[in-house]
Order: structure tokens, then sequence, then C-alpha cells
């Protein structure tokens, strides 16, 4: 026969052999199939993780409208008659920064291509390929100064 004993918030449970000698009794409810993305009934899970909360919030009716679109979509390539709704759901996370971070590409757009041109150098090369004099290290000053003495 087991044995509890508390201590605060735990709980010693001391079981004996005769404990473990007959099988356990308990019986686990069968567990439910997670649901994804799409239902089984074709609807889309508006819960679903993989969404990442953009269901909700304060653009949610817009991004499940432009989902939504794309979703049931049967033009050719998918999802080209939904611009009108994608267009409204990205204005409107414009108007929140804070809540949906903003693109890298769209923010170069803002700066009036500023952030690509600054890429550039006058002579029409990038600057990733102009290659700039090395920095000499303290170990070749110091080799060049024993030369010199």
């Amino acid at each position: 026969m087991s044995l509890c004993k508390s201590y605060g918030k735990d709980q010693v449970i001391f079981a004996t052999k005769e404990d473990h000698a007959t099988p356990s009794t308990i019986v686990l409810p069968e567990s439910e199939p997670r649901q994804g993305l799409i239902l089984e009934n074709g609807d889309i899970n508006w819960n679903c993780p993989c969404l990442g909360g953009m269901a909700i919030g304060p653009c949610g009716n817009e991004f499940r409208e432009a989902f939504s679109c794309f979703h049931y979509s049967q033009a050719q390539p998918k999802g080209s008659d939904c611009y009108e709704a994608f267009s409204t759901m990205n204005e409107c996370m414009r108007d929140y920064p804070g809540v949906y971070k903003q693109n890298q590409n769209e923010d170069e757009d803002d700066d009036g291509g500023a952030g690509v041109a600054s890429m550039i150098t006058d002579d029409g090369e990038e600057e990733d390929d102009v290659e700039e004099p090395s920095a000499k290290t303290e170990s070749d000053s110091k080799a060049v100064e024993t030369k010199a003495k």
C-alpha cells in the first residue's frame, strides 16, 4: 500500500512493489486531432497559431477579408482578383506601425529610393564591389619599424 506525504506545495508518493505489480487502470481520453489552417469542411481556421494573431487586432477584419479572398479565389494566377482587399489591408497596417512591423522594401520605397541610391557609388559601381585599402595591423607596423632600424 502506498504512502503519501505533503511538504508544502509538493506531494511525495511512496509506492510499494504490490502497487507496481498490477497494471494501471487509468484510461486516457483520445486526443483530438489538431486543426490546421483549413478545417475539414474547407473553412479557414482563424484560431490557427500559424496565422500569428493576424486575424485579430486593429486590422483583423481587413486581414480576414484579404485572406478569404485569396483562399477562395478561382482566378489564375490565384489571388489576382484580390488586389483591392490586400491594398485595403496594407493601408490599415501602415496606420499601425507599432503593431505591424514594416517590410524592409517598403521602408526603402518610403525614402524615395534613397535606400537603394545610397548603395550605389557615383561611378555606378555598388559599394560592396569597391575594394578599400586594408588597414595595417599593429604587427605589420612593428615589422616595418624593425626593418627601418
